[in-house]
């Protein structure tokens, strides 16, 4: 699927469908610690070298430090969950994010690019609030044949081929350091189907079986995260994480 024949939905109405899911996943959620994520260990130490910091649309699963932080987000119950544990937050979109040119050296914006219909606009916006020598934290869907009914659902506008988000990254002088396999594809369409249903029709009980059941399972069964140099290989690969890097490569990569 490509930006021609992606859904036929206007920019408001994807607005809504996202804000209508995201706001009651967060009203019912329970924020979990970065810690927790197989994220953290390369996270942690890349937000322990950077001065200062920005999460965009993180909901109630932050993956950058909570302290010393600067996250935004469109969802206010998730603003409010944040701001409870002490976080710094602004309500914003990733498209008008509320700061300085050439202010944040570290920027994470995960499973975000997707959902907004200008993701040229939101790149070009990331690329603007970052300095000359920053780090881009970034995930995104791949294989515009696998999509499904869920990525409607959930407010996808796209997924990517890999050259494509290559390069649009380039356009801003990010080049991506490394990446690695990241997120859940249930094999099983039928899976997919009863979320929708349960989460549709009874919200309520699908959000604790989610808080209470599946979500620390799946904490509890996440693997570590495989690097590999660049975009390495992406056959049947349903989403990457990229870390992205600004400037020139080292000598010899």
């Amino acid at each position: 699927m490509t930006d021609t024949d992606a859904p036929a939905r206007s920019e408001a109405d994807l607005l809504r469908t996202n804000r209508r899911f995201y706001e009651a996943l967060w009203s019912d959620a329970r924020l979990i610690a970065p810690e927790r994520f197989n994220t953290w260990p390369l996270f942690g130490g890349l937000a322990g070298e950077a001065r200062h910091r920005l999460e965009v649309a993180p909901g109630l699963r932050p993956r950058l430090p909570l302290a010393d932080t600067c996250f935004v987000d469109m969802s206010h119950a998730a603003l409010r969950g944040l701001h409870r544990q002490g976080a710094r937050t602004a309500h914003a979109m990733i498209g008008a994010l509320p700061f300085p040119n050439a202010h944040f050296d570290l920027v994470c914006a995960l499973d975000i690019l997707e959902h907004v219909v200008d993701d040229v606009g939101a790149l070009a916006e990331l690329a603007r609030v970052a300095t000359p020598d920053a780090t881009l934290l970034l995930s995104v869907p791949l294989d515009p044949n696998a999509w499904t009914a869920f990525d409607d659902f959930v407010g996808h506008y796209r997924r990517y081929e890999p050259a494509q988000i290559e390069a649009m990254l380039g356009v801003h002088g990010w080049r991506i350091e490394r990446s690695a396999i990241y997120g859940m594809q249930p094999e099983s369409s039928r899976l997919l189907d009863l979320g929708q249903w349960f989460l549709t029709h009874q919200r309520e009980r699908a959000m604790w079986w989610y808080n209470r059941v599946f979500m620390p399972l799946g904490l509890r069964f996440q693997k570590p995260l495989a690097w590999r140099e660049g975009l390495g290989d992406t056959t049947g690969v349903d989403e990457l994480l990229l870390v992205c890097r600004r400037g020139p490569a080292p000598a010899g990569a």
